[in-house]
C-alpha cells in the first residue's frame, strides 16, 4: 500500500499549515435539538471539563499556534477559550466557522424531524437539501472551506485552531479526503473532538479526524 506523503515545500512556495478544527463542547441540547445559530445556548458542565481538556492536548503545540479562531456563537467561543489560554493567543471571530442555518428547522426537536419525508434527503442526499428558509449543504461546504482557505493563506506555515461545529467540521473533512459531499454524513466529529488537517500546495492530507485522545505532538504526515 503506498501512503501518501507531505513533501517538502520547494524554494519560494509557502510551507504547509496545520489547521486543527475544534467542535465545541456538549451543551445541554446536544443529541437532542438542532439548535443551529439561536443564540443563548451555553456548554454544559461537562462541555466546559471537555475544553479544558482539549485545550492541555493542544497546549504543546503552544510555539506553532499562530491563532486560535471561534464562530461567533457562545458554545464556540467558550470552548475556544481555555484553548486560547493555554497556547497564549486572544480568540478571533470568524463567522465563517458558524454553524449551517437550519432554517425554519432551528431549535426543533430531533426525534420529530426524523418523522419527516424530508429528513431521509438529509441523510441520503444533503448535496440536493437547503433546509427550509436556510442554507444548503453545499452552500455552508463552500463557506467553510473558504474559510479555511483563507485562515490557512493568512497564517502559512504555521498551526491554526478553529473552533466551529459537527456539521462544517464533517464538510471540511469531506472535501479534504476527495469525498463527496452526500457521504459526509458517515463522518463522526464528537464533542471537543480534534480534526487535523494538513494544507499543502499540493493539497490537503488528513493526519486525524474525531480525536478524542492522546497526544497531538506526535502529529505527522507519514
Amino acid at each position: 500500500m503506498v501512503k501518501r506523503t507531505a513533501q517538502p515545500p520547494a524554494a519560494g512556495e509557502p510551507k504547509p499549515t496545520l489547521v486543527l478544527l475544534v467542535r465545541h463542547g456538549l451543551t445541554p441540547t446536544t443529541g437532542t435539538t438542532l439548535p443551529g445559530r439561536a443564540p443563548g445556548l451555553h456548554l454544559a458542565p461537562e462541555g466546559v471539563e471537555q475544553a479544558d481538556a482539549a485545550a492541555q492536548r493542544i497546549a504543546p503545540l503552544r510555539s506553532k499556534v499562530s491563532a486560535v479562531y471561534a464562530s461567533p456563537l457562545e458554545r464556540t467561543q467558550e470552548t475556544a477559550a481555555p484553548v486560547a489560554k493555554a497556547v497564549r493567543k486572544r480568540v478571533r471571530t470568524e463567522a465563517g466557522l458558524l454553524e449551517c442555518d437550519f432554517g425554519r428547522w432551528t431549535g426543533a426537536k430531533l426525534k420529530d424531524l426524523a418523522k419527516l419525508p424530508e429528513w431521509k434527503t438529509v441523510q441520503k442526499y444533503p448535496s440536493g437539501f437547503r433546509f427550509p428558509k436556510g442554507e444548503s449543504f453545499a452552500e455552508m461546504q463552500a463557506r467553510i472551506t473558504g474559510t479555511i482557505d483563507r485562515l490557512v493563506a493568512r497564517h502559512a506555515g504555521g498551526t491554526v485552531v478553529a473552533v466551529s461545529h459537527a456539521d462544517p467540521i464533517k464538510a471540511a473533512v469531506a472535501q479534504a479526503l476527495g469525498t463527496h459531499l452526500d457521504l459526509f454524513q458517515r463522518i463522526v466529529i464528537s464533542p471537543c473532538s480534534i480534526t487535523a488537517i494538513l494544507y499543502t500546495t499540493t493539497g490537503p492530507v488528513v493526519l486525524s479526524v474525531n480525536s478524542t485522545g492522546g497526544d497531538l505532538a506526535a502529529l505527522a504526515a507519514s
